[in-house]
């Protein structure tokens, strides 16, 4: 497993995290 499929996994599972945030939490955006 290089670095970059590692960012690229971090920075997908950021991004689905975030969403997801997002949908519970509307108020906030």
């Amino acid at each position: 497993m290089n670095l970059e499929s590692v960012i690229m996994l971090a920075i997908s599972a950021l991004t689905t995290v975030y969403l997801v945030y997002a949908l519970l939490r509307p108020e906030k955006f």
